[in-house]
């Protein structure tokens, strides 16, 4: 073998181990705007030397399309509980290797063994919330207490729905005394007639601002996940959140390996920095989210703890649905969904 040929091979063999080592020291997620603080990511590189890559999106329908389709290039993703059931169905995350999380025994107790993934065989908890409606004071005089108010003609053009089939559903389904997810098409039937006649009087959908439309009195009241309207609230008095007396719904987002993650070992060294009580309690504490992780909650700031916007009561929680995968019906509310936003 002459001299340059063994120069050229050990070359080779230098950048090829140099590749691995990259590729090794490299994380591709793909969660929630809202709920991965870059602080955190930040910590977790200068920890781990691991570069992380964020990508957001603003539906569980937006990320459950984007795997399935293939070729998404993530490594670790937020899905949601329905979620999680539908991608493990679809074989399109892996089910985890626990000796590689010892600390999933920081979890809470109610996080251990959910029940649309028990024994966290693909998922493990990261942060949990409600879906309700908040409204701005200086708009609306008299405190919201009803899913009814999204149908208020008084706030004509100042109304925002969230751009997402399922949540959209919560609210038209709850005000007419129905339970979120059911799978009765003279339920779900009802609950698009009212999301048609509602269009006269929205603003519009939206999932990806709607906390800084109500903080900047551009919305009156807006539909809304807990999370986001507590980032605002801590800076803006006038905006208020609520639990609707219907019920409104509890989520959990959760942290799954896609299948064939080509960063594996980074992915299951992220969830477990992310199950350590300190960083739990900073990530809550910069995302406004409630966290899973048992200790981390009294390592928490008063505000953020005894926030019952983040932390509800318990009989607050007992009235909130709990939506599951919904099987055969999603074709129920994919058709209605279709009918609302083509409606004029």
């Amino acid at each position: 073998m002459s001299v340059t040929f063994k120069k050229f091979a050990l070359a080779s063999m230098i950048l090829a181990a140099s590749t691995q080592l990259q590729a090794a020291q490299s994380l591709n997620i793909y969660a929630w705007s809202s709920e991965l603080p870059q602080e955190i990511l930040n910590d977790f590189t200068a920890k781990t030397g691991i570069e992380v890559t964020l990508d957001t999106f603003d539906s569980n329908e937006t990320l459950i399309a984007k795997l399935s389709a293939g070729a998404s290039g993530y490594d670790l993703i937020e899905p949601s509980q329905y979620a999680v059931q539908i991608l493990a169905n679809k074989s399109l995350i892996e089910p985890l290797d626990h000796s590689k999380l010892p600390s999933l025994k920081n979890l809470s107790e109610t996080f251990k063994s959910v029940s649309y993934d028990v024994g966290n065989r693909y998922s493990v908890p990261y942060v949990w919330g409600t879906t309700g409606l908040a409204y701005n004071d200086e708009c609306v005089k008299t405190p919201v207490t009803s899913w009814k108010s999204l149908w208020d003609p008084a706030y004509s053009g100042r109304i925002y729905m969230l751009d997402n089939m399922l949540s959209a559903y919560i609210a038209a389904l709850q005000v007419n005394g129905f339970k979120s997810g059911t799978s009765d098409k003279a339920q779900v039937e009802k609950a698009t007639t009212s999301l048609i006649e509602q269009k006269k009087i929205l603003g519009g959908y939206n999932s990806s601002n709607f906390a800084d439309l109500v903080s900047s009195g551009e919305a009156c009241i807006v539909q809304a996940y807990n999370s986001n309207i507590s980032q605002i609230t801590a800076q803006n008095p006038h905006v208020h959140y609520v639990i609707p007396e219907e019920g409104g719904s509890m989520w959990i987002d959760s942290l799954a390996v896609t299948k064939g993650s080509k960063n594996r070992d980074a992915a299951y060294q992220f969830i477990e920095y992310m199950l350590q009580p300190e960083v739990a309690a900073k990530s809550a504490a910069l995302s406004k989210a409630a966290t899973t992780v048992a200790a981390a909650k009294a390592l928490l700031p008063a505000e953020i703890a005894n926030n019952p916007a983040i932390y509800p009561d318990e009989a607050r929680l007992k009235k909130a649905d709990f939506i599951l995968d919904l099987g055969k019906a999603t074709q129920l509310y994919q058709d209605g969904w279709t009918r609302v936003k083509t409606a004029q």
